[in-house]
Formats: structure tokens, sequence, C-alpha cells
């Protein structure tokens, strides 16, 4: 597996190897002991999600507060998306900066997304199904989120405003600039 290290410290981008045959393919979704190794991120997961949307439907910029925080491993299994990521850790030098790129069933790829990051996601194929390996519990009272067209953090989404389908819920987060975190940075 090919895991190539994000500008935002602790995330990463990986690219499992594929074998084929005339059979089909076989990959390693994730190998925690690989991970560590060339990482540094002892990242164990204790629930699988799996979520599936038509095209233009944007979920996000969700996160859990601490102390139930939640890093993430997001991969496709059908469809592609784009997947963003901002970080929310005070004194980060990358605060409030995001990354993005295109995930899909084709690609295999998948995005690390650690502790202290916002995430979200905007379908670009007809429909997509989404699969989250996540390292804490989902908690109903420590979720929260930031707006996704935040001016201050200026995400390039790559479908047009209108095409866009969000949640109630997703349409009341506050841009960056009105929320405060309990995220740190450890450098």
């Amino acid at each position: 597996m090919e895991i190539k290290p994000l500008h935002l410290q602790g995330a990463y981008s990986l690219q499992p190897k594929l074998f084929n045959d005339n059979r089909g393919y076989f990959f390693e979704w994730f190998n925690a002991r690989n991970f560590e190794k060339l990482t540094g991120v002892d990242f164990k997961p204790i629930q699988f999600n799996s979520s599936r949307s038509v095209r233009g439907v944007l979920r996000g910029l969700h996160f859990q507060e601490m102390p139930s925080s939640q890093a993430k491993l997001v991969g496709v299994t059908q469809g592609e998306i784009q997947d963003v990521i901002v970080d929310l850790r005070e004194g980060s030098p990358t605060y409030g900066q995001y990354y993005s790129e295109v995930i899909s069933q084709e690609k295999k790829n998948q995005l690390f997304v650690p502790k202290g990051f916002a995430h979200g996601f905007l379908v670009l194929s007809e429909t997509a199904e989404i699969f989250y390996a996540i390292d804490d519990y989902y908690s109903p009272e420590h979720e929260c989120g930031v707006m996704y067209n935040d001016a201050s953090i200026g995400i390039e989404w790559q479908l047009p405003e209108n095409e866009i389908i969000l949640s109630e819920k997703d349409k009341l987060y506050e841009p960056l600039t009105k929320r405060t975190f309990n995220f740190q940075y450890n450098g």
C-alpha cells in the first residue's frame, strides 16, 4: 500500500496495491500494523459505517467534539466522491485549511482523517456508496459541523451550488469563524 502524507499533518492519502488476474482482483483495505509502521499512527477502528447517496448530495462538514472525537478511514465501494477534510486543531499551522481528493470505486483510493478534522463529501457519480472505518463510537451529544461553503475555508466543490443537496441539519452549521474548538495541535 502506498501512503502519502498530506500538507495537513496527520492526514494521509492511501492507494492500495491491486492484485489482478483473470478471475478479478484482490486488495487489502487496511492493515493496522503496516499503517502504524509507515505513519506512526495507532489507528484501531471499532465501528464500520456505510452510506449511499445520489449525485449532488453533500454530507458534511462533520466531526465529533472531545472526548468522542473520531479518526476515520474513508473509501468508496461504488461510484465517485469529492472527499474533503478541514483542520480544526487550535494552534495548528494549517488551522482552517482543507484538502480535497476524488475517491472512487475505480481507483480504490482512501483518505485517512485524523481526530480534530471536519470531514465531508460530495457525490460526483449518479450514486455512490461510501465505507468508513472509525476509531470511536458515534456520540450524538458530541456531533458537530462547520458550514460546507464557509468563505474563510474556501472549498472548491466540483459541482455548481445549484446542484448541491444538503440535509436540513447540514444547512444549519455555522462558519468556522463563529466556532471554537476543543482540539489541540500537538506538533
